[in-house]
């Protein structure tokens, strides 16, 4: 299974991006019972943290810092999870890594770096 990130860039304060998370690899499915679909931000000197969750039945969860600004988003015939993230903010400045939790096991994109200037 491999999950391909994309979308990353450098933009203004106030401005949007949207990742995407494309998985391939055999018949994984990323809308298969069981699988949460998260992104994750590591800034500079800090740990990597949970930013946002989807479930498989299209629920959400956000930490308080992206709420109302970020939204998480699965396309299943393309197998693809989105990032939407608007009103960035230069605290959103970080490498961001997608990841698939399923029975089959963990699994996680490269990253894409996200810069945004004040």
């Amino acid at each position: 299974v491999q999950l391909q990130a994309s979308g990353g860039g450098l933009v203004q304060a106030g401005g949007s991006l949207r990742l995407s998370c494309a998985a391939s690899g055999g018949t994984f499915s990323m809308d298969a019972v069981g699988n949460i679909v998260g992104w994750y931000r590591q800034a500079p000197g800090k740990s990597r943290e949970l930013v946002a969750t989807i479930f498989e039945d299209g629920s959400t969860n956000y930490i308080d810092a992206v709420k109302g600004r970020f939204t998480l988003s699965k396309d299943n015939a393309k197998n693809t999870a989105y990032l939407q993230m608007n009103s960035l903010k230069p605290e959103d400045t970080a490498v961001y890594y997608c990841n698939v939790l399923s029975f089959s096991g963990n699994y996680w994109g490269q990253g894409t770096q996200v810069t945004v200037s004040s």
